[in-house]
């Protein structure tokens, strides 16, 4: 790896580290992508080598895929064997190759066992001992086409992943650059939660005073979020319930609600339908809720008083609904000393009956990027110092996976 890369080497993330990705590239228009692909696969860890078709070749020259894995590139199958080198049966062998972007000719080709482009070659000779991952891009009367389709049913059912594309302009338009990493990330991440099925909530509920207006609170949602991606990443079975207007998210099942009676009822019919191994509460519910609701816009200029009752405690329902399921709970307090959050943290665990009470201050946490927790049961407590808050959801799974054993 040349110099300048390992300047940005896991500079993102460590979830990459020790795996070796071949990016092969086949004569999409969006081969432009996949410079900034390998450079943020390198940033989350990973060791990149591109392979390029002969058309790939034409839209972007090999050197900016040097450049962009510090590793020399395959442009041809040579007397070095790099298919073999790469992908071949030896302890050495790539994690795993991602086509991408991927035409409906290299599709098709892939599907029908021909290999006579360096990218088609390198997947024939990973069939079948290495994971692969397809990320497809061409105009959508190509994805539409009834013998592509059926290919990619094919590829399917044979092991292969693929990644699928946004539909715009009328044009199949390949993954966006962090959905692909997600992915990546998902497939080759310890699966130290397979089996377990997990309920997360993130962001903050919004509780309407009339049809405009609303209290809501300075919860971005990015801690949930972090939580449900590293459940997710490990291998569980995650819904994420999330608020509209919190960060986006990646995770395969998501419901989205804006009150505390929408999310209340959401975690009640995923309860009372499913058995649930581990349930987090991240989201900032508010506490409060607007006796009246207006049915218009409350005309403006004149003086408003409001009176407000307190909402449902969804955290006290989880058990009375699943009393064995692990529960976590999150308490945010403001400006607090570190006995008082703990404290407050306590009592939590006594009224919900939670496992666990992660503590932190808002202060700190709301809207930002970091955050400093505690993590606090009946009797004990540790505190995280201060870190990323995708940092922070490793630390949290990492104690969880070890209580349960």
């Amino acid at each position: 790896m040349l110099h300048h890369v390992k300047l940005i080497h896991a500079t993102k993330s460590r979830k990459l580290v020790g795996k070796k990705i071949v990016l092969a590239i086949p004569g999409s228009i969006a081969a432009v992508e996949c410079v900034k692909l390998a450079r943020e696969l390198i940033r989350h860890g990973a060791e990149v080598y591109a392979v390029m078709s002969e058309s790939a070749q034409k839209i972007i020259h090999p050197y900016a895929m040097e450049f962009a894995t510090g590793n020399p590139v395959v442009t041809e199958i040579t007397g070095f064997v790099e298919h073999v080198e790469l992908v071949g049966e030896h302890e050495n062998k790539a994690d795993l190759v991602l086509v991408c972007p991927a035409t409906a000719n290299t599709i098709s080709k892939i599907a029908c066992g021909i290999d006579d482009t360096p990218v088609t070659t390198v997947v024939t000779t990973a069939f079948a001992h290495t994971p692969i991952m397809i990320a497809p891009a061409m105009h959508s009367t190509m994805y539409e086409h009834p013998i592509v389709k059926e290919n990619i049913e094919k590829l399917k059912k044979l092991g292969v992943e693929f990644i699928d594309p946004r539909f715009e302009e009328g044009k199949v338009k390949v993954a966006s650059v962090e959905e692909i990493v997600y992915r990546v990330i998902k497939n080759l991440h310890k699966k130290d939660l397979s089996g377990k099925r997990v309920l997360v909530t993130a962001g903050a509920t919004k509780e309407y005073i009339d049809p405009i207006r609303f209290i809501t609170n300075k919860s971005s949602g990015r801690m949930g979020v972090a939580i449900a991606e590293e459940a997710e990443f490990r291998g569980a079975e995650v819904i994420l319930i999330k608020t509209n207007g919190s960060v986006s998210s990646f995770v395969e099942k998501q419901v989205e609600v804006e009150t505390v009676e929408e999310m209340l009822e959401a975690i009640e019919g995923e309860l009372s339908s499913k058995k649930y191994d581990i349930v987090i509460l991240t989201a900032a519910v508010s506490d409060f809720t607007p006796r009246e609701k207006a049915n218009k816009k409350i005309k403006s200029g004149q003086t408003l008083t409001l009176e407000l009752v307190p909402t449902p405690k969804i955290i006290r329902r989880v058990k009375e609904l699943q009393s064995d399921v692990f529960l976590v709970g999150f308490k945010a307090e403001y400006e607090v000393s570190e006995e008082e959050l703990i404290e407050q943290a306590r009592k939590q665990i006594e009224k919900a009956k939670s496992d666990v009470v992660i503590a932190n201050r808002g202060e700190v946490a709301f809207g930002s990027e970091v955050n400093e927790v505690y993590w606090v049961a009946r009797d004990s407590y540790e505190k995280f110092p201060l870190m990323s808050k995708r940092e922070v959801a490793e630390k949290i799974w990492d104690k969880i996976v070890d209580m349960l054993g």
